[in-house]
């Protein structure tokens, strides 16, 4: 069963929202089982919690496994909190080992261990492999269901094996060649296998030069060698070779869209894997927490401005302008940080060329600096036919916009040094020292030439 378009999609969950409302059970089951998982745990984080149990309810035990994968772990954890273990092993059973590896890592260590033993020998060995891996790492992400052949045997023998086995596992498009050893030493693609001559050796159809992903590579890693090799798969392995695995291009997308939730929501100092309809009090500590932090560097900015009270009694009209200078510094910071903590992620950034983009950086924050300098200076001098004030916030402009480009720079790498997301806390590290820098130098130049 594949999901349907974006369209279809959308009508069949409006559908079922309207079952729910008129009391159509029958008609919403009959629906419900009949949707794409994908679609299903879609409808689950849409809904209100009390709609989502009943939902819940009226699935299939044998489609719950593979909705529990889809859902965020919020909504999983609400999900699963209820149900008897022994219904949690039944809708467990079945799942791909990868998914099944997912899931565990977030189950209770009770249902872990009843879900292992229920497996048969080898499944029950390759999972543990799967779980030996962190799960950001390419062993991880890995399916350990692989179809392999030797070197040594012809198509036309890998041809009936495959006739013989009846199935091959979703998305293969390659056969992995090992050797006796099982260590890996190239991949026959199914196009090869259906278009040469079935008396041709593999190891004269087999592509050779596909570089295996170690087991411990991190993800980002994997993201690369599909994004820049082109792979629809690509198989793992460990230390000494030896093939483990395999990774579907299902698998990295699955991947770049966690990551790019991660990002947008670490941005506001959230997770993705928050549930939408999470009790009022829970959603308002999680929240709160980031609040603080920044109420916290808010009274830091103050705490500058306070600094100056005298001069902005004794000049009103730096109370008017004194938003200007911060604002266009948090701006500019906000580019310089985004670029460069994209540049960690995509690993663009290193000793050898930092130096270089940091000049970068300040020659544009300089010029912007300059350019933005000039014509503040213009629209304040013709707003209050005062030149010298004009001249105060040009001058803390190019000072705060150079500084923004420093920080947005320094900031994330700093971050990334001491083992902190720059996504979640580079924008309040910037705010602050963007806020602090602004007040400073338009209230301290404002002190040192108006009076």
């Amino acid at each position: 069963m594949t999901p349907e378009s974006p369209e279809k999609q959308h009508r069949n969950l409006t559908r079922v929202r309207e079952y729910l409302d008129t009391g159509g059970m029958r008609a919403a089951r009959r629906m419900l089982n009949g949707l794409h998982p994908a679609e299903i745990g879609h409808l689950l984080e849409s809904l209100p919690r009390n709609q989502r149990a009943l939902v819940w309810k009226l699935l299939e035990p044998e489609i719950e496994g593979e909705v529990l994968v889809e859902v965020a772990e919020a909504v999983r954890d609400d999900l699963i909190r209820d149900m008897p273990i022994e219904e949690l092993v039944v809708a467990l059973d079945g799942m791909e080992l990868d998914d099944l590896a997912d899931l565990l890592a977030d189950l209770p260590e009770t249902v872990t261990g009843q879900v292992i033993e229920s497996l048969d020998t080898q499944d029950r060995e390759r999972l543990r492999q799967v779980l030996s891996y962190d799960e950001d790492s390419a062993g991880g992400l890995m399916n350990v269901d692989v179809v392999t052949v030797r070197p040594d045997v012809t198509l036309d023998v890998v041809t009936r094996y495959l006739r013989a086995r009846g199935k091959v596992p979703d998305g293969t498009d390659t056969i992995f060649v090992v050797g006796r050893d099982n260590r890996y030493v190239g991949s026959l693609y199914l196009s090869r296998l259906l278009t040469r001559d079935p008396e041709e050796l593999v190891s004269s159809v087999m592509v050779s030069g596909v570089d295996p992903i170690p087991a411990h590579a991190p993800t980002s890693q994997v993201v690369w060698e599909f994004e820049h090799r082109d792979l629809l798969s690509a198989p793992v392995v460990d230390a000494g070779g030896v093939l483990l695995g395999r990774i579907t291009v299902d698998d990295v997308l699955d991947e770049i869209r966690d990551e790019a939730e991660h990002s947008l929501m670490s941005a506001a100092g959230l997770d993705e894997e928050d549930d939408m309809f999470a009790p009022v009090v829970t959603s308002a500590l999680r929240r709160a927490i980031w609040l603080g932090v920044n109420l916290a560097t808010a009274f830091l900015a103050a705490a500058v401005v306070d600094l100056f009270q005298t001069t902005i009694d004794k000049i009103v009209l730096l109370a008017v302008l004194m938003p200007v200078v911060p604002s266009m510094g948090g701006v500019a910071g906000t580019q310089s940080l985004t670029i460069i903590t994209r540049a960690i992620a995509l690993d663009q950034i290193d000793r050898n060329n930092a130096r270089g983009i940091l000049r970068k950086e300040l020659a544009v924050g300089l010029l912007n600096g300059l350019a933005w300098a000039l014509v503040v200076a213009t629209a304040t001098y013709l707003w209050f036919d005062d030149g010298r004030i004009g001249g105060v916030i040009a001058a803390a402009m190019v000072v705060n916009l150079v500084v923004a480009a420093l920080a947005g720079f320094s900031i994330p790498l700093l971050l990334r040094r001491l083992d902190i997301d720059p996504a979640l806390a580079g924008g309040v590290v910037l705010t602050t020292v963007t806020d602090v820098v602004g007040y400073a130098a338009f209230l301290g130049l404002g002190a040192l030439i108006l009076l």
